[in-house]
């Protein structure tokens, strides 16, 4: 049997190393690379005539990203025009190599492939939009092909087009929803405060979802606390104050978003606080963030304060 395995495992190494096939070599250093980076560096200076010695007279970008089969890509003049745009549209403009990558020049074998060389990139493309003052700062992904004059004859560019839509859609004066003053959802917050200013800590936690989940802006953002995790916390906390009072300051207010449907209310308080150890009183402002859900259940608390009053 153990001899039985051993010639199977012989014979699938076997076809598994019969499998592979070499086409072509991938270089760390190239002639092409430095093509390639001496483009950018120009395209991000602005030097659209620089630009233009690089590039083939049939020269064509594409979006990698693209969907449309019958899509013709940007010639050589519209890729230039974007030279301008791009200097002109962003400050602290850059586009380097990704932290730790290095661009790979491929030149293969096959013989439809013999007169160009393959160039694949990694970079950042980092800036702030003048005008509206999006932040770029997205990984690039481009591979170039190089022909045998040394001219690049093909970009195809796959990046986010997230941040270019957030930058246009910037251009214009959009609502994203309603703020109320008065509305269910802020007598829910007052009812929830008011109640644990009164100790009545069964009908406070009752306006929590039970998978609520609970954020200590002084701690690591990543760090959240479950309704059970917050009850502990609150019952250290009552533990060594005595509440006096909470105040609101101003009035709460109640965002209905119109993206993704988010409730979210605001309300800021002035605790009036009693330290049991010395007696000693002051006073804690807090801001609350609560998150709802459409059955008007706290789903998720963020506390904003400075935790070095308490110290």
């Amino acid at each position: 049997m153990k001899k039985t395995v051993l010639i199977v495992a012989l014979l699938f190494t076997g076809i598994t190393y019969s499998q592979k096939k070499t086409n072509g070599t991938v270089y760390i250093d190239h002639p092409a690379i430095k093509i390639v980076e001496d483009m950018t560096k120009a395209f991000v200076s602005g030097d659209s005539v620089k630009v233009a010695s690089f590039l083939a007279d049939d020269f064509k970008a594409y979006s990698g990203a693209s969907t449309n089969p019958n899509d013709k890509g940007r010639d050589k003049a519209a890729f230039l025009r974007n030279v301008k745009g791009w200097k002109e549209q962003l400050d602290y403009y850059s586009i380097t190599r990704t932290k730790g990558a290095y661009p790979d020049a491929i030149e293969y074998s096959d013989k439809d492939q013999k007169d160009v060389v393959w160039v694949q990139t990694w970079e950042q493309l980092k800036g702030v939009h003048k005008k509206t003052g999006v932040k770029v700062d997205m990984p690039l992904h481009r591979l170039f092909v190089v022909n045998k004059d040394n001219k690049i004859k093909t970009i195809i560019e796959y990046s986010n087009s997230s941040v270019g839509d957030e930058i246009e859609q910037s251009f214009d004066v959009r609502e994203n929803g309603t703020i109320y003053n008065h509305h269910e959802y802020i007598n829910i917050v007052r009812n929830m405060v008011m109640a644990f200013e009164n100790k009545d800590l069964v009908k406070s936690y009752s306006y929590y979802d039970e998978k609520a989940r609970f954020r200590d802006i002084n701690l690591p953002r990543d760090k959240t606390f479950s309704l059970a995790e917050q009850k502990e916390n609150d019952k250290k906390i009552l533990e060594e104050y005595d509440i006096n009072s909470i105040d609101v300051v101003g009035y709460p207010d109640f965002l209905h978003y119109e993206l993704n449907n988010a409730k979210v209310v605001l309300s800021w308080w002035n605790i009036n606080l009693t330290r049991k150890k010395d007696k000693k009183e002051f006073v804690l402002p807090i801001m609350f963030m609560d998150n709802f859900n459409d059955e008007g259940k706290i789903i998720f608390e963020t506390a904003y304060y400075s935790a070095k009053i308490l110290e």
